[in-house]
């Protein structure tokens, strides 16, 4: 089984405008993330292999994972770790064939089907969500919360990382659930001290485990 992360905090520039991916990659690591995802909806193929290859340098320098959310290609052009992709993204035994067998590769799914489907397709974790409210993400489903997250846990046959509305006042709970770790993006990108609010979280997941 690859290592995977407790804390990843997810870089965003549409919540917050005062730091860019890169500064947000730094900061967080500062603070102790053990994985950080690159994921932005828009823009050329070109600006995304740009600000990737910026978070890239910041991760390799720290020696810290980069995933990238549904870019097999974008992964694979900056030489990141690996790649996390949803239901509706490029399917996870595809993107086992494009990326390094060594690549890291994450998957988001609705249903236990989807998501047994995924852990046997090549996905080395599971990511599970939203389990709160959130706002960060404008497609999100209602709240799963921490019964159905147990449930999740229970069935899945690798790590599970819980996204969706967590913060200092919950990831413990998360984790005492069951998961893995957690996926954080306002927690950490809209908090006007992104090292102070990482290192806060994963002291509380430290703690709960």
């Amino acid at each position: 089984m690859k290592n995977i992360g407790v804390l990843h905090v997810i870089t965003d520039t549409t919540l917050q405008s005062q730091f860019t991916h890169a500064e947000l990659a730094e900061l967080a690591i500062a603070g102790g993330a053990d994985t950080i995802q690159f994921r932005q909806k828009y823009g050329t193929t070109r600006e995304l292999i740009t600000t990737a290859q910026s978070i890239q340098t910041i991760c390799k320098q720290h020696k810290v994972p980069l995933i990238v959310n549904d870019r097999a290609d974008i992964a694979l052009a900056v030489g990141a770790a690996g790649a996390h992709f949803g239901q509706d993204d490029m399917p996870v035994a595809i993107g086992r064939r494009i990326l390094a067998t060594n690549a890291i590769i994450g998957a988001s799914a609705r249903t236990e089907e989807k998501i047994l489907e995924a852990i046997s397709a090549g996905a080395d974790y599971i990511g599970f969500g939203p389990i709160y409210g959130t706002t960060s993400k404008p497609d999100a489903e209602t709240a799963k919360g921490l019964d159905r997250l147990r449930r999740i846990c229970d069935i899945a046959a690798c790590p599970v990382i819980a996204i969706g509305g967590i913060g200092v006042q919950t990831a413990a709970d998360v984790i005492r659930a069951g998961a893995h770790g957690i996926a954080v993006i306002s927690a950490v990108c809209a908090h006007p001290e992104p090292t102070v609010s990482t290192q806060t979280l994963l002291n509380e997941i430290l703690g709960a485990k």
